[in-house]
């Protein structure tokens, strides 16, 4: 039975796996998105969403949780400057898995991690509906032209 076994181990020592994801949670940071194996990608998502949710706050004492975690000043500067910025309303869900079939060497699951707010291609439609649609209160813009009235004074 495996009763509150939550952690997969990815087939490596502790120390390893953490260096592992700090190290692939700084590539996604960096670059936005990368490919990797599904279950990779999986852990991945487990370790990095509590960062960005700690970058939301930006406090001297989130940046040096999440630093102890990723290990690398660059990356955290970025979290909490540029991500944090454009995930700031999101309540949750900053990454997507999309799975991209199996690797040609050894047929393993292969799978592409990014974060939600940075492709363009699916927040393409977002932008188009950001806009505010105002009312009109009359049928358009027609514009009525009265001729102008003569008057009987003149004659």
């Amino acid at each position: 039975m495996r009763h509150g076994k939550k952690v997969n181990h990815l087939g490596r020592q502790t120390a390893h796996r953490k260096a592992m994801l700090a190290n692939m949670a700084c590539s996604l940071i960096e670059h936005k998105r990368i490919n990797t194996t599904v279950a990779k990608a999986k852990a991945l998502k487990q370790f990095v969403e509590p960062m960005i949710t700690k970058s939301k706050s930006d406090t001297t004492h989130n940046r040096r949780i999440v630093f102890s975690k990723l290990r690398q000043k660059e990356a955290v500067t970025e979290l909490f400057r540029d991500i944090a910025s454009k995930v700031g309303d999101r309540p949750g869900g900053y990454t997507r898995i999309i799975k991209l079939g199996n690797r040609l060497g050894d047929n393993a699951d292969m799978a592409m991690i990014e974060l939600v707010d940075y492709n363009e291609i699916y927040n393409a439609d977002k932008v188009k509906k950001k806009t505010t649609r105002r009312s009109r209160r009359r049928g358009g813009s027609k514009t009525v032209v009265t001729p102008p009235v003569a008057s009987n004074e003149e004659e």
